[in-house]
């Protein structure tokens, strides 16, 4: 075998090796977000949260890695946990979203913590939501402000990791 076609084959193979990585979706377009909604809070109230399902139509798993907003100076990936006989929130680095698959974040559980907001929740406004992927890429969503009648006995925010 001649150099030359030694290194057409090369290049044809990384180019088919590219082409496969192209039609691969990104997270962003794989991942979509259903019913996103931002608890409305009284006027002074510091922080917020956001809540969604996330649906994972690829056929490989992906995470949710981070999340801005303008309605807020501090966004955070947050879960609740039970310690010492009391429910408590905590930040975490990611939110899975298996393949084929769905992540619900909801009150009492997986959640976007809104802190620090910068602006009125008015219950039916839409706010800006930015979800950030582990590839790097990320996908705007509109969240409507909802108020919820939801009360939670003995929470604690660890806002301050």
């Amino acid at each position: 075998m001649s150099k030359i076609h030694a290194l057409v084959l090369a290049v044809a193979g990384l180019s088919a090796g590219f082409a496969s990585v192209a039609f691969a979706g990104s997270a962003a377009d794989s991942v979509t977000a259903a019913d996103a909604y931002i608890r409305a809070v009284p006027p002074g109230q510091p922080n917020s949260a956001a809540f969604m399902v996330l649906k994972n139509g690829d056929s490989v798993d992906h995470a949710l890695v981070g999340a801005a907003s303008p309605a807020a100076n501090v966004v955070e990936l947050h879960t609740h946990v039970h310690e010492d006989g009391m429910m408590k929130m905590r930040p975490v680095d990611k939110i899975d979203i298996k393949a084929g698959g769905e992540t619900a974040l909801q009150p009492g559980g997986l959640h976007i913590m809104l802190i620090d907001l910068t602006q009125p929740l008015t219950p039916g406004e839409r706010v800006p939501v930015t979800l950030t992927f582990e590839d790097g890429t990320s996908k705007n969503i509109d969240a409507e402000v909802r108020k919820l009648q939801m009360q939670m006995q003995g929470m604690q925010h660890g806002v301050g990791h």
